[in-house]
């Protein structure tokens, strides 16, 4: 076994010999990817807002539910993951990179069963986070009472 010394020294040698990652090419990939998942949440929020007359307050949440269907839809017949090693973090959007970690998670466990496979590993990643959503929005919804009450 090498020592750490030994260790670094080989990555050091190594180093020069390594490519460089193409930094702009994948940030132009991650915001024309990024960008275009966007247009198409501003497509359908048109769409529901001329056929089915919600307004702007409210079509958010179809808008929502249509992205998160979608993307679901798309990790489970494998394209998001393309998509992902194309893009990066342009396929990373909040709403649809949510719903890739929770289908991808679910889809790995599928062989146990549904209950025991699917329904228990589905909010393995999203547990946390809907977690931290719900504390966060605690935290400041308080911070911003405080500050109703004090000004």
């Amino acid at each position: 076994m090498a020592t750490k010394e030994q260790q670094q020294a080989y990555a050091e040698k190594i180093k020069p010999l390594q490519p460089k990652p193409p930094y702009f090419i994948n940030c132009l990939k991650a915001f024309v990817v990024g960008g275009f998942i966007c247009v198409i949440g501003e497509a359908l929020q048109k769409f529901y807002m001329t056929y089915f007359n919600f307004t702007t307050e409210n079509v958010g949440n179809p808008t929502s539910a249509t992205l998160i269907l979608i993307a679901a839809l798309l990790t489970g017949i494998g394209v998001y993951d393309k998509i992902g090693q194309f893009a990066g973090a342009g396929s990373a959007v909040p709403v649809t990179g949510f719903a890739n970690a929770v289908t991808s998670a679910a889809l790995e466990h599928r062989s146990e069963g549904i209950v025991l496979g699917v329904a228990t590993n589905l909010f393995k990643i999203a547990g946390a986070v809907i977690v931290f959503g719900a504390v966060a929005a605690y935290v400041f919804g308080m911070i911003r009472y405080a500050f109703k009450i004090l000004l």
